[in-house]
């Protein structure tokens, strides 16, 4: 009886809407909602059939994770049809089953919170990262360039944007596997110190620190930005860290940035932010998929909560970037990689763990083209000085010139323009 009501509920939603799926019940019964479908999915029983009553992208990502169900088709094909699906159900009610350390924000917590995503393995992320495996938004000039180029684009954005020389001292908090120390101590002649929580990063960092003769210029730190006491620095960089912060902890997350930044100096603040001013979540149930699964006690602020805060530390905001576009053209790059790395990726991390990233790298790419999130770059100074030596306009952080000419004192750039360097 239950099996003939769920088949008519189905026949329904095909006359409401073509989509492009063919569902396989438990019984074998075949139901195809397109003339064309391009999904399979296969549901296991009858108690898994019921999440398709009212569905959400939560409960669909979690059903296809725990094995309630079974998908056969592109990915982003995949994701797409769940967000069609998740027109007939909505948000959904907020799941139990998070860790009880969640929303706490202590040092504790935050460390396993950082472990628990990052500690994968390095082998794992190395599959489908790009070869310095820099896991935040890259920066395409035309959309067309290779993950690599793009990454490494973005990494030269930084430090032009925070107008780093020589012999200046640079803070990146939460510094991954150690790509932007390396290339601005490499490329711009600055002093280092990266720090990290996660000590699968921190073993790699400093391997690669050393591979690149860079010991005496970066120094790599399983430290919680908290416990940094050595400042002044000249230059702070935090990329992709401020997620993990918790909305309580903005105010005092940007204060120890302000006060272990010299008199002048410029912090860059990149993350991801909501979308709605009133809600850090993101939208259609996805948010409690990520939750629960990809980023225990990660919280969204929308850029004007994160601006209010950056300014009542005492910095002043002098540029606001939105990358939102970058990183959907980014998390494309890393599904796509992804996938081709199945075999491998099924080596190294469970089934589970797979199917978990499957669909988060396929959702956050369509997240993000669906503007259900955004990504800023928030470049600041330190309020109070007269000059942050900053230049007037926005043109110094575009300049195409490479920088490793710059870190060398040359004159003038060979390669594309006869301008002095600045």
């Amino acid at each position: 009886m239950l099996e003939q009501h769920f088949t008519r509920y189905l026949e329904g939603l095909k006359r409401e809407r073509q989509i492009p799926l063919m569902l396989e019940l438990w019984d074998g019964t075949r139901v195809s909602l397109a003339d064309a479908p391009r999904v399979h999915l296969k549901v296991k029983s009858l108690s898994s059939a019921k999440l398709l009553m009212k569905p959400n992208l939560a409960n669909l990502a979690e059903a296809y994770v725990e094995g309630a169900i079974d998908v056969d088709g592109p990915i982003q094909e995949v994701v797409a049809v769940a967000d069609q699906l998740a027109d007939f159900g909505g948000e959904g009610e907020k799941r139990n089953g998070l860790p009880q350390w969640f929303g706490r924000h202590t040092r504790s917590s935050d460390r396993k919170a950082v472990q628990y995503h990052y500690d994968v393995s390095n082998d794992f992320y190395s599959q489908w990262l790009d070869p310095r495996m820099v896991y935040s938004c890259a920066y395409f000039r035309t959309g067309t360039e290779d993950l690599a180029t793009a990454q490494l684009a973005k990494l030269d954005l930084i430090c032009r944007k925070l107008k780093l020389l020589p012999e200046e001292r640079l803070l990146d908090i939460g510094c991954g596997w150690g790509a932007l120390v390396i290339h601005a101590a490499s490329k711009y002649g600055v002093r280092a110190v990266g720090v990290t929580l996660s000590e699968q990063q921190f073993e790699l960092a400093r391997s690669r620190v050393r591979e690149a003769g860079l010991q005496d210029r970066v120094d790599i730190r399983l430290q919680d930005y908290r416990d940094v006491k050595d400042g002044p620095f000249d230059k702070i960089s935090s990329i992709g860290m401020v997620e993990h912060v918790g909305l309580k902890n903005l105010s005092k997350y940007f204060r120890i940035i302000h006060d272990l930044l010299r008199d002048g100096g410029v912090a860059l603040n990149h993350g991801i932010t909501a979308t709605h001013p009133d809600s850090q979540s993101v939208g259609r149930g996805a948010g409690d998929f990520i939750d629960r699964y990809v980023f225990p006690d990660g919280e969204l602020p929308h850029v004007a909560l994160a601006i209010r805060e950056l300014s009542a530390a005492g910095l002043e905001l002098v540029d606001a970037e939105s990358l939102r576009r970058h990183y959907a053209l980014t998390c494309e790059h890393w599904s796509r990689r992804f996938e081709q790395a199945l075999p491998r990726l099924r080596e190294v991390a469970s089934d589970r763990q797979v199917r978990i990233w499957r669909i988060y790298l396929a959702g956050c790419a369509m997240g993000f083209a669906k503007r259900w999130m955004n990504i800023y770059q928030l470049l600041a100074v330190k309020s109070g000085a007269e000059t942050a030596g900053l230049p007037l306009t926005r043109d110094y952080m575009y300049d195409r010139c490479r920088p490793s000419r710059r870190a060398t004192g040359q004159a003038r750039c060979r390669a594309r323009c006869s301008r002095p360097w600045r």
